[in-house]
This record gives C-alpha cells, structure tokens and sequence, in this order.
C-alpha cells in the first residue's frame, strides 16, 4: 500500500500529528508559532519536520521547497479564529475580521499544496455563528479552491476518548474522492477507567510516573473542595464558604462513572473524584487520549495549555482512518 503524505498546521504539542502517525499517515512538516508547543511536538514526534515560526511569514517559495515535489494527501489543522464576537457587527464579514487572518494562512496553504484533501478543525460554535454565515464564508473559500466540503460536529466520547468534547470538522476532498466520517461507537470509558490506576497524590505531591505531579492548593481551597462528592459541584460547599461568583464549571468534581466534561487549558478547580486536589497533567492528558510515553515540557500552566488546545490523539486517529479509506478507495 502507497505511502500517504501529510502536512500540519497550527500543529501544537501533536494531537492530530499522532492520530495520522498511528493511522500510518507519514508527516512531511508542522508548523507551530508557540516555542514550548513545538518543543514537546518534537520531543514526542522525532522524525517529523517542525517548523517553528509565525505562519504568515513563510514565503509560498519556502512551502513549495518543503513539499520538495511530494504529492501531499492531505493538509490538517485547526488554525484559531477569534474574530467570533465581531463578525456580523459593523458590518464586517468573518473574512474581513483581521483577527482571522490565521484561517487564510490554511487556505494559503492548501492552495499552494493542492492536496487530495484536507481537514480543519475548530470550536463546535462555528456551526451557528452570525446565523450561519461565518461557516458558509468558510467553506466558500474551499469551495473556490475546487474542493466538495462536507462538516459535522464530532463528540470525542464517540471515538473512544473519555471526554465530552464537541468540535466541528470540515473536511475538503477533490472531486474524484468519496468520504465519509467515521460512525460513533457507544465504546463509552469514564474518568475512572481512564485514570483510575495512576498512583494516589495528595496536593502538592509527585509521583515517578512524568507529568504526574499534583498542584499545591492552599487550605482554604482544599477545605472548599472536601465538601464536594463525586460529580459534585459549588452547592455541595457550606454556603458560608461557597464562592458566589463565578464560572459554573470550577469548584466541581469529576463524574467517575461518566466521561470528564471538556478538558481546556485551565482546569485547576476540577478535582479529583475522590482526590482532595486538581488533575494531573499526565491525568489530563490520559483524558485527552495521549499516551502514558508522550513527555510533556514547560511549566505547569503551559502545559495544561498544550494538552487543553490539543486534538485528542484517538479522535484523530478515528478522522484519519476514514480519510486513508477514502484515498485508498
């Protein structure tokens, strides 16, 4: 069987990367702006070319010699958009926002590389925003490149990835391919079965597992969170000393028996289910599916930054399946 040929953008510490290299995919490049990302990408993923700069400042000469004539299968990533809250407003489309200057750099790419297909990745809140019409200015551009563009809202708890996370796909195939995404499994694992048998920490403990090091909380966190049963929340904490303000989804327990609600880059007042202390980031990044050898580096808030913006390796790995059934077919 022929070898399949990726490229990643906005790559990250290398979610989507590994879901394609346990597909069998091989990597030509990543691109990746932050330093520490890209340190742990290529930490983890030695044989892959990481380039390690601003996007929008490598030349289409400098793609086309990385591409060095290959042909590229497929093009993956999931640039940021932050122009959200002004698209529509003042009259600014969602392609005008400068903001979303990142999204044209994918489409600058997948131009210039002309892959058989491409996927790109984002927050599920794409679908329905400015009614729609930021996704539709979205495919549109695809569309332009002579690309079929098919999207759905995938939740990794489907894929085997213990974690309810929902995320658009929209995936571009050239007109000769046919493509279909992959079926959900009820295959469903909880934070328990996903973490369970990683050592007890208590706060500010380590353990010789890498990455599996426990926060220090103050007192008076810890004695909030005491209170708090398993799947508990704030109104489970004495009213006297409830925080009144806030985020509805800090000062909560995991659900053992359910799958972790949406691992983010800052989850330092979810507890442990039965642990008086924050997740790990070996715990947090068994959530998101990565592997027990997958080192993470930085401190510890960067960390959890990398693992919370990451794909979850086996939802990538589910995508690109189908995406090697399509080209292969």
């Amino acid at each position: 069987m022929k070898t399949l040929y990726y490229v990643d953008l906005f790559a990250g510490i290398g979610g989507l990367s590994l879901g394609f290299d346990m597909a069998g995919f091989k990597n030509v490049f990543s691109v990746e702006y932050d330093k520490i990302f890209a340190e742990t990408y290529t930490l983890n993923l030695k044989d892959h070319t990481m380039i390690c700069k601003d996007i929008t400042t490598i030349k289409d000469e400098e793609i086309r010699k990385l591409v060095h004539n290959k042909i590229i299968d497929v093009v993956i990533g999931g640039p940021p958009c932050q122009g959200f809250s002004l698209a529509g407003n003042i009259g600014r489309s969602f392609i005008d926002d400068p903001r979303n200057h990142l999204f044209k750099e994918f489409v600058r790419f997948v131009n210039i590389i002309k892959p058989k297909m491409f996927v790109f990745e984002n927050v599920s809140a794409l679908e329905k925003h400015n009614n729609g019409k930021t996704l539709k200015t979205i495919t549109d551009e695809f569309i332009k490149l002579g690309y079929i563009v098919n999207y759905k809202i995938l939740n990794s708890k489907f894929y085997n990835v213990p974690q309810e996370r929902r995320r658009i796909v929209i995936v571009g195939f050239q007109n000769d391919i046919s493509f279909k995404f992959p079926l959900e499994n009820n295959n469903i694992i909880t934070v328990e079965e996903a973490i369970g048998d990683l050592p007890i920490l208590k706060s500010g403990e380590r353990s010789n597992i890498p990455n599996h090091i426990s926060m220090h909380h103050s007192q008076q966190m810890l004695e909030k969170m005491k209170y708090i049963k398993d799947g508990g929340n704030r109104f489970d904490i004495p009213i006297e000393i409830r925080p009144k303000t806030g985020d509805s989804r800090k000062y909560i327990r995991y659900n053992s028996k359910k799958p972790s609600i949406c691992i983010t880059g800052d989850m330092r007042k979810v507890f442990h289910y039965n642990q008086n202390r924050a997740l790990t980031n070996r715990e947090l990044a068994r959530l998101q599916t990565f592997p027990d050898n997958f080192i993470f580096i930085g401190n510890n808030c960067k960390i959890q930054q990398g693992i919370g913006n990451a794909v979850p390796p086996m939802l990538a790995y589910s995508l690109a399946l189908k995406i090697k059934e399509a080209l292969n077919a």
